[in-house]
């Protein structure tokens, strides 16, 4: 192999600009494919960071159509105990930000797991440092006043100092001891969110506001266990429904209806795991198709190089030289080429992997997913060079061995008659044109639909505001004073100069987390979930929200300070809420509904309807209470202000910590907050518009292969006809004619598939549609801009033709 390795070197030296093609094109294909299934084994198919991760299922609850990860703590601890299917049910929670105070410096905002005791025990993991939470420590509530260190955490903010096990910190105020470091590997039961330490679950109470743990209608956390040894997935779940059935009788208010289904844990079960593995799949197909096309790109250019080195390959023939030599030879520049490409994206797939590693969306959350290209992305990358080596060193194979040596030096090289029959490349070339008109349209689809996000209100306005964030508890206030401590932060910033607005939020639309609640009509007695009329948002806010946020009132009037306890609990609802409790907004207004456990809400205003949770979702309902009288230490500011942005930061933190020193404040602009709701849209829309770039470009080397090589072939003939008379857009037509109805054809089967692709978009991406003149006119113009970048080196070949020279060398 060496000479044949010598002598491919020396002939791709002579054509450096089809080397440098082929290897780019190959390095960008194989490059995506390695980026796509790194992304995608770190989420799809690698398992967790944990022992027997096979038999490793999540339980989720099934009520109704519905289907959700979350339990109550009453459920989980039935199904724990009386389950004959899994060695161990854990139960964990991914809790908000809370405070750390080590007594050594300002406190940190830390984002814990909160788990069962047994969570350690029934995973199989061991400590790095330390020891770990046993079952035998639970013995009620706030009975377990242990923590265990992420091992990230301990090294950044301990420095690995081991003398921090058996130190007593505060969280919220509240004394805990670190007992352990869990090991490097470790990050947790859920692949997107890395928790800085594990606390107890049944100290909920001392960490936030409010404990769930004999609240079987309260459904806040997850379960997930190893299934017993010959147990299956199916007899798993018929076993839990059996159990689920026996509380459906025994808790018919909490519990009617309840079933349970297994999946698998890392993305929140199905919720994350279905829509990802969906989108991850999909891009891992049109990467695959991106090979393809690449691959049948680079036939083309081998075939138009295999027919320039016609004469070459029939004087070897003709001194003796086998054909199975010649094929040799060109098979070890193609691999020679696909090796040097893999190696070049491969290296590229590896930095930008490093990068997305390391990426963190949300800045002020432990959000990141580690993925890294381990031996599984290297093998891929490595067959994927050989076989798009052979795929496409392939091509010219039928071309060699049906050449007649003695014809081809005689007719020099060329025909005289243009294929007029459609070929397999022909059908290679319209499929990666169509591939390249959907990636192109898909990604104008997204593109259009992010920039309409930005400017939508969702009944909101976040241009222009800032937001503080703090949390009552961390700075150790009882739930006695949260409303007036929160009384007092409003007025202080209402008292800024420049500030023109100020309003209170227990939290904001579309933030992560929720908070929901059934919703019954004012005659109705059985509060079972069945009976329910609608299942709303709930936000508590201040008098001066609506017009802090930007959001109009319809009717009726807001809150004001005499909207507190003991007097009557008054809401305000949106649109969708009165029509679907009321009929309408004119009925709403003075009307009675009941929440759960039957206290009744008067109606007093009205306002439009958003977003509350996600971009795409369809109107629903969201009911609004008074701050006085649904209390709650989360704390949001809303503040619009005429002075800049930094000097309203300086003043904020100033005025604040005015107040208080020890609050912890986190003060920033409404639209960054608003990056974790458009999260999804931007990486559908940067991951589409990659894809969309490669397809241009790879539709650009198609086109300009299969037009060098007609022009190659027919060189002969243009030369005939223009010695005959024929004018220069005749023969451009015969050059190039093929290469644009095929762009023709392909672009139009593409814009037709791509429209469809849309509909699914439109799940992710909000207000993304493709009945938009601009997107179509986009479209036609970047494809018709593609067919002249492409063809532009041909046809500058065609035209340059001297017949007089061509039929002198024939």
């Amino acid at each position: 192999m060496i000479p044949d390795i010598r002598l491919a070197l020396r002939q791709l030296r002579k054509s450096p600009g089809f080397a440098v093609t082929a290897v780019l094109t190959l390095a960008l294909a194989i490059g995506a494919n390695a980026i796509v299934f790194s992304v995608l084994n770190a989420l799809v198919l690698r398992p967790l960071s944990v022992p027997h991760p096979d038999n490793l299922f999540m339980v989720e609850r099934v009520t109704g159509s519905d289907t959700s990860p979350s339990q109550s703590y009453p459920d989980y601890r039935d199904l724990r105990d009386r389950n004959r299917s899994f060695d161990q049910l854990v139960s964990y929670n991914i809790m908000g930000s809370v405070g750390l105070d080590t007594g050594h410096g300002e406190p940190a905002v830390v984002w814990p797991y909160l788990v069962s005791a047994n969570y350690f025990d029934a995973l199989g993991i061991q400590p790095h440092l330390g020891r770990f939470l046993h079952a035998s420590e639970e013995r009620g509530k706030n009975s377990v006043q242990e923590i265990v260190l992420s091992y990230a955490f301990w090294h950044r903010y301990f420095h690995d100092d081991p003398g921090v096990v058996g130190r007593t910190v505060q969280l919220n105020k509240h004394p805990f001891t670190v007992i352990g470091v869990a090991p490097k590997s470790f990050r947790g039961t859920e692949l997107f969110f890395a928790p800085d330490m594990w606390a107890p679950l049944v100290d909920m109470s001392q960490i936030s506001d409010w404990n769930p743990y004999d609240e079987r209608g309260s459904h806040s956390s997850w379960m997930i266990g190893h299934l017993r040894q010959g147990i299956t997935p199916a007899a798993a779940t018929a076993d839990l429904n059996t159990l689920a059935a026996s509380m459906a009788k025994s808790y018919p208010k909490d519990d009617d209806g309840l079933k349970f289904t297994l999946s698998r844990p890392g993305l929140v079960g199905n919720t994350l795991g279905r829509p990802a593995r969906a989108f991850m799949a999909g891009l891992m197909m049109l990467a695959g198709l991106i090979l393809l096309a690449a691959c049948a790109n680079l036939g083309s250019l081998f075939a138009a190089r295999a027919a320039d080195r016609s004469r070459e390959i029939a004087v070897r023939m003709a001194l003796g030289s086998r054909p199975r030599l010649i094929l040799r030879q060109l098979l070890t520049e193609a691999l020679l080429l696909s090796f040097t490409g893999g190696v070049l994206g491969m290296a590229g797939a590896v930095a930008i992997l490093r990068l997305l590693s390391t990426w963190r969306p949300i800045p002020n959350i432990p959000i990141n997913v580690p993925v890294n290209p381990d031996a599984t992305t290297y093998l891929l990358a490595a067959g994927l060079a050989i076989f798009s080596g052979l795929l496409f060193g392939m091509v010219p194979v039928r071309q060699v061995l049906r050449s007649n040596p003695w014809q081809v030096i005689r007719s020099g090289g060329a025909t005289t008659g243009a294929a007029r029959r459609l070929t397999l490349r022909d059908l290679l070339l319209g499929l990666q044109i169509s591939i390249c008109a959907v990636l192109i349209t898909a990604s104008l689809v997204a593109v259009r639909g992010l920039a309409r996000s930005l400017e939508s209100s969702y009944g909101i306005h976040p241009a222009g505001a800032m937001l503080v964030q703090t949390d009552l508890e961390m700075a150790g206030y009882p739930r006695e004073q949260w409303v007036p401590m929160q009384k007092k932060m409003l007025d202080a910033v209402a008292a800024i100069p420049g500030v023109t607005s100020v309003g209170y939020a227990d939290r904001l639309p579309l933030s992560i987390g929720g908070n929901d609640s059934d919703v019954y009509t004012d005659a109705t007695t059985d509060y079972r979930s069945g009976t329910a009329i609608a299942d709303a948002q709930k936000f508590d806010v201040s008098p001066d929200y609506f017009q802090a946020a930007g959001t109009a009132l319809l009717a009726g009037r807001s809150f004001t300070l005499n909207d507190a306890d003991p007097n009557p609990m008054v809401a305000v609802i949106n649109r969708e809420f009165a029509r679907k409790v009321f009929g309408s907004v004119e009925k709403a207004i003075g009307a009675h509904f009941k929440v759960w456990g039957g206290e009744r809400v008067l109606v007093v205003g009205v306002v439009e309807d958003g977003k509350y949770q996600t971009l795409t979702e369809d109107a629903a309902p969201a009911m609004f209470f008074s701050f006085q009288q649904q209390r709650s230490t989360s704390t949001w500011l809303v503040v619009r202000s005429r002075r800049a942005p930094q000097e309203t930061v300086a003043a904020l933190s100033q005025v604040l910590h005015g107040l208080d020193p020890s609050l912890p404040l986190g003060i920033r602009t409404w639209n960054s907050e608003m990056d974790s709701a458009l999260f999804a849209a931007r990486v559908a829309t940067v991951a589409l518009g990659v894809m969309g770039l490669l397809g241009t470009m790879l539709a650009i080397t198609g086109i300009f292969g299969m037009a060098s090589y007609t022009v190659s072939k027919r060189m002969r003939e243009l030369g005939i006809r223009m010695a005959l008379g024929a004018n220069q857009r005749r023969v451009l037509g015969a050059a190039l004619g093929r290469a644009f109805r095929l762009l023709a054809i392909g672009s139009f089967a593409g814009l037709v598939l791509g429209f469809l692709a849309a509909r699914v978009l439109a799940h992710i991406v909000y207000q993304a549609t493709p009945r938009d003149p601009i997107i179509l006119g986009g479209v036609i113009a970047t494809m018709f801009g593609i067919g002249l970048v492409a063809t532009w080196l041909p046809a500058r070949r065609a035209l340059a033709i001297d017949p007089m020279i061509l039929l002198r060398e024939e």
